[in-house]
């Protein structure tokens, strides 16, 4: 199967899972948010009727007499009432005592047995009676319009009970409110839908980003180190096959042939080992290592000492200046240090001709140990900066053949520098030359007061 077919249904997957899940959330805010938003109009209707049906209670209550008559002073606070039996014509548009400003608030007086004494505003069919203290219904008339109502029981001037007063009120604005409510989430809810699918096939791209930057790096890491082995295993067959193919082999060919497989030999190992090297490095870089004293002075005097002899056989002088005599001390793994000061300086005698030079600079600078290794060879294109600490990058290829390298010096370099809590910054000029700075921390008083 196609590798890009694999990551593109896999950002598919995690776009719509992306999608699903903010889909979900999304919905449940809504439905949430719009019943918060009905509980608190409904909540406010409430109180709204409490206020109105209080204070026509209480103004009516004082001038109530005979059980189940309307008196006049009844009549004086609602003038407009309509009383059963009585021609009158109900006045849809009064405001009830002017408590409130909205329309469709409706009166209705009872007697004990819920017979209708007497209406004010809205005509309304079929109303429920309760005859408990207070009660509330909501209802609806012949023509679809729902009410709210309140029922309280009502005592005339003497204590006794007189009656029920129905108050309510048209819930046609709450009903459009909740309806435009609903067609604000109906609407806007796709829409929101929309860009956050939108925003999932954005971050599933960004997310998988770097998972399919690490298969290419695995997929490049894989292909090289194949061509790495694949280059010595084909000259050790080409050459044992030539000596298969021959009738009589000397002595010298014979020997020739084992020292090209020796060769050869000696090459894939180092691979191998460089390969396993730096993969340990890399997983040690979130691992505290154990670590030990390691002078600087004595690492970089040692190491020219051992490539003294190649840099005389390539008439390259070496140079090492000290800023000062004092032991620069760093806290960390000899071995590994040594090989990492020796994959740079080793890299500036190959890349540096004939009669060339290369100086090493010592020195501690900020609580940092700092080892500069500089030479005026052929220096590296501005292009292959980036790259020169991956694996198996070679900015010149030609010569790194010549030279036996396998591409991985610089890389372990790195690797053994992170692990190190250190660092490289590399300088360089096509046709002039290069500067890697190499830069450990310095090792404190008490770690060298403490046993390795």
């Amino acid at each position: 199967m196609n590798h890009d077919s694999i990551f593109f249904k896999a950002k598919v997957s995690l776009a719509l899972w992306y999608a699903g899940v903010m889909g979900v959330i999304l919905g449940l805010s809504g439905l949430g948010a719009y019943q918060v938003m009905a509980h608190a109009h409904w909540q406010g209707v409430d109180q709204e009727l409490i206020a109105v049906s209080g204070n026509l209670h209480d103004a009516l209550e004082p001038n109530l007499e005979q059980t189940g008559k309307i008196s006049a002073n009844v009549q004086r606070i609602l003038p407009k009432l309509c009383i059963i039996g009585e021609s009158c014509e109900p006045d849809r548009d009064r405001h009830v005592l002017g408590i409130t400003k909205q329309e469709g608030y409706y009166v209705r007086l009872l007697d004990l047995s819920g017979q209708l004494l007497g209406t004010v505003g809205q005509q309304i069919e079929e109303v429920p009676f309760s005859k408990e203290a207070i009660s509330w219904h909501t209802l609806e008339d012949l023509q679809g319009n729902r009410y709210h109502q309140v029922a309280l029981l009502l005592k005339n001037n003497a204590g006794r009970p007189w009656g029920y007063l129905q108050i309510g009120r048209s819930l046609q604005d709450y009903d459009q409110h909740l309806n435009e409510s609903k067609f604000a989430l109906l609407t806007g809810l796709p829409i929101a839908f929309l860009l956050v699918s939108i925003a999932s096939w954005y971050l599933s791209e960004k997310a998988m980003r770097p998972v399919y930057a690490s298969y290419q790096q695995i997929q490049q890491f894989t292909a090289d180190a194949a061509h790495e082995i694949r280059t010595p295993l084909a000259s050790i067959r080409a050459t044992v096959e030539s000596v298969l193919m021959s009738d009589l082999v000397s002595e010298k060919e014979s020997r020739e042939t084992l020292q090209t497989i020796d060769r050869q030999t000696i090459r894939l190992s180092q691979l191998v080992q460089d390969l396993l090297m730096l993969s340990r490095m890399e997983g040690q870089v979130s691992k505290q290592s154990p670590s030990q004293s390691c002078c600087l002075n004595d690492i970089v005097s040692d190491l020219i000492e051992e490539v003294a002899t190649i840099a005389m056989q390539s008439q390259i002088t070496l140079h090492l200046q000290l800023a000062n005599k004092i032991p620069i001390y760093v806290a960390g793994n000899e071995e590994q240090i040594y090989r990492l000061i020796f994959n740079i300086l080793i890299n500036a005698i190959h890349y540096t001709p004939e009669g060339g030079k290369v100086q090493i600079f010592l020195e501690q600078r900020d609580r940092m140990a700092t080892i500069r290794i500089e030479d005026n060879g052929i220096g590296i294109a501005e292009d292959d900066l980036p790259h020169i600490f991956d694996r198996f990058y070679r900015a010149h290829s030609d010569r790194s053949r010549q030279t036996g390298g396998n591409g991985l010096g610089l890389a372990i370099a790195m690797a053994i520098a992170k692990s190190h809590q250190g660092n490289i910054q590399v300088e360089s000029q096509l046709g002039k030359g290069s500067i890697f700075t190499t830069r450990l921390g310095l090792m404190t008083t008490f770690e060298k007061s403490a046993p390795t």
